[in-house]
């Protein structure tokens, strides 16, 4: 970061235009003044239901956006009751609202009300895709979402600023994905934490904004905090195409700006990359891999959502078909980019090639159908490949390009689309596109809106309402674990479970299933017939929680009786999911602890109110080992606070009832 100087870079604009309390030193606790939120279903419901619980009378954001695309299998009335309800909270509360089928909030969102250096947070990981604007987008639990739709600032550590330069321009047969491949296999998925990434230099000129959407939005997989570009010429062209040239301004760093880190990537040597199963940092180029055979190559999703994304699939398909036994499955990501397509005769060519058409949404980034078949390999162009998030168990999903899944189609085994003996096809965006419009619900006056009631289908809960922290506190370990655990192994996506999400007792019994099925029931025996126990603990190893931004990863647990979490590190959003929820996230200072606990042990807490007003530094007794040893908690004030009374909600309730 700049020092004893004037002079500051796009990251640090955005957060000094904002910034309510605190210091940009890294490490620093900020606040950020929110402009926008973004939800989606499968995290949005839980949000309404906070909202309800805080007694909100209407948001009071710039703009608030709900979307419907993660639970769209209407296999019985949960999803549509769930559709329904989302939709009468929109109108209740003055949020605009995406009706099923539009497609994917991140591009949708883009497409509609993207604007450059306005903030805004969203209850999903990939709500940084936003950067490619030049927005400042953060992913965040949902509460934390809630917080902002009632006006409350996003409090949030001051990340580092890490700049990557990058020069020269894409060769044939390589894309955008191959550039955020390549930041993930030089840094695996934890070596963003705690720094926003921010791209510039020449080679910026020859990345669309859409482009910059597919590194933005995997720019989650390293644990970024978020990613951000500059808003240039070709951010005002995008906001041109679509007819909202008006809402473009010039947002680029200054001469002499500095960073806190330092990277470069010339694009002109980039290769095909993939990255192997299952981790969005387990990356090799294509041709180490190649040969292998495959049962589907599936593009689209919020990780490669634009129109060249499928059209350059279509043109390398053209004329020719996939090959037998290979699912060559399309997901569009927005209706708009599905009529454009369509007009430019595109769709037809997919369509020849024997592709498998799906409606507008998630739907297979999220095991909301298309999963593969067992112990057969997949290639998709989503941003993860977390054990099981395809839906089905041990998958074997690989991350590409959109032109390695169409080459890989074509001979039916992974192929580097250099090998496939053609010229690479050349497209170009139409100047002139179909701008979908009309196809959001607007707010409703504020004398209108508060006349609308909220329409609960028999599925959906209230929120359970959760004890104070207690000052003494004796808890098994419930389950033990290693590194790297995500939320989809916390709680899994998925259509038998993501139905369940306006219902915390049904979906906990999902909790953990993935690493446990005999979680559920030892936690359960821990809280209501163990009567030495106040709950269970859980330990887990570095980057605990990494992955999906959902918060019921974190209610469902503490609705089991999870009092406290012990981890080498966290992923951000998880932790402070866990706090949101009065769940204590502590960490071990030294790591030889967590190779002395075992799974049953039973871990016990004395004096905690005490220990956490007093300082960091927390005293854990391992009463099954007879040892005692230290761990230690980053919370703020604010959060301490918070876990005290059981969790955010209580407390906003009674602030805002005050109002």
């Amino acid at each position: 970061m700049a020092q004893n100087s004037n002079a500051k870079n796009v990251a640090e604009k955005l957060i000094a235009s904002h910034l309510i309390s605190g210091t940009m030193r890294p490490g620093e606790d900020i606040a950020l003044k929110i402009d926008q939120t973004l939800t989606q279903d499968a995290t949005g419901t839980a949000v309404m239901l906070e909202l309800e619980a805080m007694g909100l009378t209407r948001v009071k954001t710039e703009l608030s956006a709900q979307y419907v695309d993660h639970n769209l299998v209407q296999q019985d009335n949960k999803n549509p009751d769930d559709h329904v309800f989302l939709r009468s909270a929109a109108k209740r509360w003055g949020i605009w609202f995406s009706r099923p089928g539009n497609g994917v909030s991140h591009p949708v969102h883009q497409e509609h009300f993207g604007i450059p250096g306005k903030t805004l947070v969203g209850s999903d990981s990939h709500t940084p895709a936003a950067g490619a604007l030049g927005m400042l987008a953060l992913g965040a639990g949902g509460l934390e979402v809630a917080l902002a739709m009632v006006g409350e600032p996003l409090n949030i550590r001051m990340p580092k600023i890490w700049g990557v330069k990058l020069s020269g321009s894409l060769p044939d047969w390589v894309s955008a994905k191959d550039v955020i491949l390549e930041m993930l296999r030089r840094h695996d998925v934890d070596g963003g934490r705690g720094r926003i990434i921010e791209y510039y230099g020449p080679g910026l000129a020859n990345l669309s904004v859409m482009d910059r959407h597919v590194i933005a939005n995997m720019g989650t997989e390293l644990g970024a905090t978020t990613t951000v570009f500059p808003s240039d010429e070709r951010v005002r062209d995008f906001l041109r195409r679509q007819g909202r040239e008006d809402d473009w301004v010039e947002l680029v760093a200054d001469p002499g700006a500095t960073y806190d880190v330092h990277e470069e990537i010339d694009l002109s040597v980039l290769e095909p990359l993939c990255a192997l199963p299952s981790s969005p940092g387990n990356v090799v180029p294509v041709r180490e891999v190649a040969g292998r055979p495959i049962y589907q190559a599936y593009v689209g999703s919020s990780a490669n959502p634009g129109w060249r994304d499928f059209a350059i699939v279509a043109e390398i398909m053209r004329g020719k078909q996939a090959s037998n036994g290979v699912s060559l499955d399309i997901n569009p990501a927005s209706r708009q980019v599905l009529e454009n397509l369509t007009q430019g005769g595109h769709l037809l060519s997919l369509i020849q090639a024997g592709a498998r058409l799906h409606q507008a949404g998630c739907n297979g980034c999220i095991g909301m159908g298309q999963a593969p078949a067992k112990d057969q390999i997949s290639l998709r162009t989503v941003p993860r490949n977390f054990p099981s998030r395809s839906g089905t168990k041990d998958d074997l999903v690989y991350l590409v390009s959109p032109e390695t899944a169409a080459a890989s189609a074509l001979r039916g085994e992974i192929c580097d689309p250099r090998d496939l003996g053609m010229d690479y096809p050349k497209i170009v965006e139409p100047d002139e596109i179909i701008i979908s419009k009309d196809i959001f619900i607007a707010p409703l006056p504020p004398e209108k809106a508060k006349m609308v009631a909220l329409v609960k289908g028999p599925n959906i809960h209230s929120l359970p309402e959760f004890d104070p922290l207690p000052d003494q506190l004796t808890a098994p370990v419930a389950l033990k674990m290693g590194d790297g655990v995500s939320t989809d192994e916390i709680l899994r996506a998925g259509a038998e479970v993501l139905p369940f999400r306006s219902n915390i007792p049904a979906i906990s019994r999902f909790t953990f299933d993935v690493l446990d099925p005999e979680y559920y029931n030892r936690a359960l025996h821990y809280r209501d017939e163990d009567p030495q126990a106040s709950g269970h603990s859980v330990v887990a190893g570095d980057n605990y929680g990494q992955g999906s931004s959902r918060e019921h990863a974190a209610i469902a647990p503490r609705f089991l009786g999870l009092r406290f979490a012990l981890a080498k590190s966290y992923a951000r959003i998880h932790w402070q999911n866990l706090a949101n929820f009065g769940v204590l996230p502590l960490e071990f200072i030294d790591h030889a602890d967590y190779a002395a606990i075992h799974q049953g042990d039973t871990l016990r807490i004395n004096n905690l109110h005490a220990q956490l007003q007093k300082g960091s530094t927390i005293e854990v007794e391992n009463t099954s080992k007879g040892r005692v040893f230290q761990t230690r908690h980053t919370l703020s004030e604010r959060q301490v606070e918070a876990i005290l009374a059981g969790g955010l909600i209580p407390l906003m309730k009674e602030r805002l009832a005050g109002k």
